[in-house]
């Protein structure tokens, strides 16, 4: 019997779901993944990851934001679209919002303006902030230290880092987003060491479809995409590194996942 988990952070409106989409999502639910969030990542992902979410109630929700990458472009009339979005029921998060120093595709002054407008429209609105993190650390955490206190939660997206950077994460009463990333002993060694430390209440479990395919999965999928129905993999390998039953990491990364976005309260906000 399939345990029951939340995929807090897929990309179903990528290009590469457009031919096969239901079927993804009927995989997922065959697997366990009985609801999803969808990330957005700039307004138009925003909008058809809303979109998407109001096609499949009970089953599908979603973020609005502007990813680092996207920072420049976040004006004031786009952050009022944003607005707009957040008040939908089933848009039950900011981002994927925060700081990218890796790949600087948008100057690092806007990119910190951007990050710092997301928070407070999170404050605004009361959802959680859904967060990305690359080569950033120092200012991220200073920046979301500074507003923290506003903020109704928060999640580090696809934390690939180790102990270090989850205690500053944890300090900052973040839950963690564990991917696939996880099942990597080449590239996920840091984090591997960092899994059996997160809180049982801080734990989340996503897949970042259809990036981060599993590198330990068998057989591999053709196309090397990464897909939802994948994610208990995933839980199986944090289970492990945890040394705890996948029933009990599945019940709690869902209860987590539950209550981080409010899903009951927007469930009923749906009805």
């Amino acid at each position: 019997m399939a345990h029951e988990l939340i995929d807090i952070g897929s990309n179903l409106t990528h290009s590469s779901f457009a031919a096969d989409l239901d079927q993804v999502i009927g995989r997922a639910v065959a697997a366990g993944v009985a609801r999803q969030v969808v990330t957005g990542t700039d307004l138009a992902s925003s909008r058809a990851a809303a979109d998407l979410a109001a096609r499949h109630p009970r089953m599908l929700w979603s973020t609005a934001g502007v990813h680092p990458h996207h920072a420049i472009s976040l004006e004031p009339a786009l952050q009022a679209n944003l607005e707009e979005l957040l008040a939908l029921p089933q848009v039950v998060a900011v981002g994927e919002c925060g700081l990218d120093y890796f790949r600087d595709f948008s100057p690092r002054p806007a990119q910190r303006a951007a990050f710092l407008a997301q928070l407070e429209l999170a404050a605004r609105t009361g959802k959680p902030v859904f967060l990305h993190q690359r080569d950033a650390h120092a200012d991220f955490t200073a920046i979301l230290s500074e507003h923290r206190a506003a903020l109704r939660g928060g999640v580090a997206h696809c934390f690939t880092e180790g102990p270090e950077e989850l205690e500053a994460y944890l300090g900052l009463d973040l839950s963690i987003g564990i991917t696939g990333w996880v099942c990597d002993e080449r590239r996920g060694g840091a984090l591997r060491k960092a899994v059996p430390r997160i809180p049982r209440e801080q734990l989340l479990l996503e897949t970042d479809a259809p990036y981060l395919l599993p590198r330990d999965l068998t057989p591999k999928p053709k196309s090397r995409r990464n897909e939802p129905a994948y994610l208990p993999h995933i839980a199986a390998t944090v289970a492990l590194l945890r040394g705890e039953s996948l029933a009990s990491v599945a019940e709690a990364a869902t209860q987590n996942a539950v209550r981080l976005f409010g899903l009951d309260a927007a469930e009923r906000r749906r009805n």
